[in-house]
């Protein structure tokens, strides 16, 4: 499956969610508030426990939190406070999400300023992969060049996975009169394919979901912009990582500056996941999946009903504190849509 860039995703979405539909789990609506967590209720009075169950108005929140030492696993409801849009929210459910089923996207950059590291990427994904997926959890791939391949849809098998990432080649458009008369190719569609990622595939899935970004962080030609990226994922509920992999002689080469970290930063910050630059080393690429590997195992999830019943669509900042000393990771917000609404 070929999707070339947005407009193009406009034709196919209808065979993307068909893919998407193989996936047999019961989720709200795609637009519609964060979806409610596959765990059982903590903490609730009984007489509440149908509410819950349709999951009305219930706000999931994913975070994690470090000291100077590591991730902290023994946190209690008590422990933390959140707000949202500065207003105190009382807080229903607490639960570490360890062993709730997971979804990943892994969005590999296969463009030209990816040759020298897409082996690194290719060893270091599968490996990840291998180690973290489980039979209850699914994981997709795909790629992003001058176009956004599906390369490997939902599946728990390490080994399917790799064959798809082993397949993965770099794409400049050469020979297509797609490269301009500098040598570099027409376009490198990142936003486009986080978009399509985070709103064809994820958006109605439950449980939590992250995408694992491979790239350099350079965007050329995208339909979608950062903050229509940014939306995207924030309206389906999932955590970013981006892993700043960047062969930086190739800009050199061709005269470029290299301008990627900082977008980046904005985007997966925004989304409660983090950066993490490994530059062309091998080694620090392993270490990356490390982090994050030990992060999914120590997450937390909370819910709160919040005390603003207005769902009017808009975006509501969410603010957690667990105490003096932890850094807490978590998305900024969420927007706020009525349950059922389809609308993008």
């Amino acid at each position: 499956m070929r999707l070339h860039g947005f407009l193009a995703a406009v034709t196919v979405s209808a065979s993307l969610l068909a893919h998407s539909g193989l996936r047999a789990q019961e989720a709200p609506s795609p637009t519609g508030p964060p979806p409610k967590s596959d765990a059982p209720a903590q903490e609730e009075p009984k007489g509440d426990f149908q509410t819950l169950q349709i999951g009305t108005n219930l706000v999931n929140v994913y975070f994690s939190a470090r000291d100077k030492n590591g991730f902290i696993t023994n946190l209690k409801k008590d422990d933390c406070t959140i707000y949202e849009n500065k207003e105190p929210q009382t807080i229903k459910n607490f639960t570490q999400e360890k062993n709730l089923p997971l979804t990943i996207g892994i969005l590999l950059d296969t463009s030209g300023s990816q040759m020298n590291v897409l082996p690194l990427e290719q060893t270091s994904g599968a490996e990840f992969l291998k180690d973290v997926l489980t039979p209850k959890d699914e994981a997709f791939l795909i790629s992003f060049d001058i176009n956004v391949d599906l390369l490997a849809d939902y599946t728990n098998s390490p080994r399917e996975i790799k064959r798809a990432i082993d397949k993965a080649s770099i794409n400049t458009g050469a020979g297509t009169g797609s490269v301009t008369g500098n040598g570099t190719a027409r376009g490198t569609l990142l936003y486009d394919a986080v978009y399509l990622a985070a709103n064809e595939k994820l958006r109605s899935e439950a449980g939590r979901k992250i995408l694992v970004l491979l790239t350099d962080g350079g965007d050329q030609g995208s339909q979608e912009t950062l903050k229509t990226a940014t939306e995207a994922a924030q309206k389906s509920n999932a955590i970013i990582y981006v892993i700043l992999i960047a062969d930086r002689g190739f800009y050199g080469g061709f005269g470029m500056g290299y301008s990627g970290d900082r977008d980046m930063e904005s985007l997966a910050t925004a989304t409660g996941g983090r950066v993490i630059n490994v530059g062309n080393n091998g080694k620090k690429l392993e270490e990356a999946f490390d982090q994050i590997q030990d992060e999914l195992r120590t997450q937390y999830l909370l819910s709160y009903r919040p005390t603003n019943t207005n769902f009017d669509g808009k975006f509501r900042t969410i603010n957690l504190d667990c105490g003096k000393g932890l850094k807490v990771t978590t998305r900024k917000g969420y927007y706020a849509i009525p349950e059922g609404d389809t609308r993008d």
